[in-house]
């Protein structure tokens, strides 16, 4: 991996770990490779598991500023996403998340599959934007 692509990146033992899955056939092509949309899907959920924290309540996706993927993930592999809060705005929190995959052959090591960037607002229940309570984060590990 290049040093570009590794820029700004931390050990995920650093950060918490907000989903682990495994990648099952019904998520994979043909070719036994695990399509990017659900890989997506679980970077979206673990970014609004965090925003939704902060929010202390339902937050909605808007942006997704940055999306890389960085190795395949397969068929068997324990993906692991790791979220940290990046910034928490008047009505937003926008979130860096990072997938790291255990492959079945090497259970010992993890290997990075993709990195996103995120940003959620906080909603009312008529699903229009409120404000992030000013305290918002404190005490929760991100």
């Amino acid at each position: 991996m290049s040093d570009a692509a590794s820029a700004g990146r931390q050990d995920p033992a650093a950060r918490s770990l907000t989903i682990r899955v495994l990648a099952m056939p019904a998520q994979a092509n043909a070719y036994g490779d695990i399509f990017g949309g659900w890989l997506m899907s679980q970077i979206d959920i673990a970014g609004a598991i965090i925003a939704g924290q902060i929010a202390q309540g339902r937050v909605a996706t808007v942006a997704v500023q940055e999306m890389r993927f960085l190795q395949p993930v397969l068929v068997g592999d324990l993906v692991s996403l790791y979220a940290q809060l990046q910034r928490i705005g008047t009505t937003s929190v926008t979130v860096s998340v990072e997938a790291f995959v255990e492959r079945v052959q090497d259970r010992d090591a993890l290997h990075p599959v993709a990195t996103a960037t995120l940003t959620y607002v906080a909603v009312d229940p008529d699903r229009r934007p409120r404000p992030v309570p000013r305290r918002a984060g404190s005490g929760i590990h991100v």
